[in-house]
């Protein structure tokens, strides 16, 4: 099997067999994972705003295909199926959360850090703290769609099919979103 697209996080294409009928469960796991799983664990990470967690989604997104596989018709829709599976695994553990505002632990900078380097001035990184924390503090279908398109750079039909909306539905949340993020990134400039 051959990877098609090894350099962007969205990395949608790859080249099932000839046959589909000759993948399994794990031939299909097997390559998928080692591909997708960064990807996918660094869109829940900003979902869940908590890497652990999202790491968890994700391993239930890929036993879920796995379970699932022999009832996928397209071998092609994988991907898009752990997208989904990831994006409702978020929304679940935010629900039993009790909450969608906690704050954002991504950016934590790590104990005896100055908190930047020569790239990336301590100023910087509270600026982009700002804009994740104001991230976090938007609504749940505005921060999906801002991360997958932004951070994942799905387009909105793939994100209308992650969300299971429709693509005027996810033009009006990214709207939205940014309106309200808006005076944040115009800090960072």
């Amino acid at each position: 099997m051959r990877r098609v697209d090894t350099g962007t996080p969205s990395g949608t294409a790859w080249d099932p067999p000839p046959d589909p009928r000759t993948w399994d469960a794990d031939t299909a796991v097997t390559a998928l994972y080692p591909a997708h799983y960064r990807y996918l664990v660094r869109t829940a990470a900003l979902l869940v705003r908590d890497a652990a967690t999202a790491e968890e989604v994700v391993q239930e997104a890929f036993v879920g295909l796995y379970r699932a596989w022999p009832r996928l018709r397209d071998p092609q829709a994988a991907l898009g199926y752990l997208r989904t599976s990831t994006v409702n695994g978020c929304r679940s553990v935010l629900r039993r959360r009790g909450t969608a505002e906690a704050s954002l632990h991504l950016l934590d900078v790590p104990a005896g850090s100055d908190g930047g380097s020569v790239d990336d001035p301590a100023g910087a990184v509270a600026q982009r703290r700002a804009v994740l924390d104001r991230l976090g503090a938007l609504p749940e279908r505005q921060r999906e769609v801002l991360v997958l398109r932004y951070y994942g750079d799905l387009s909105e039909a793939e994100i209308a099919e992650a969300l299971g909306v429709s693509a005027g539905a996810v033009k009006s949340y990214a709207s939205r979103g940014l309106a309200a993020l808006r005076p944040d990134l115009e800090q960072l400039r």
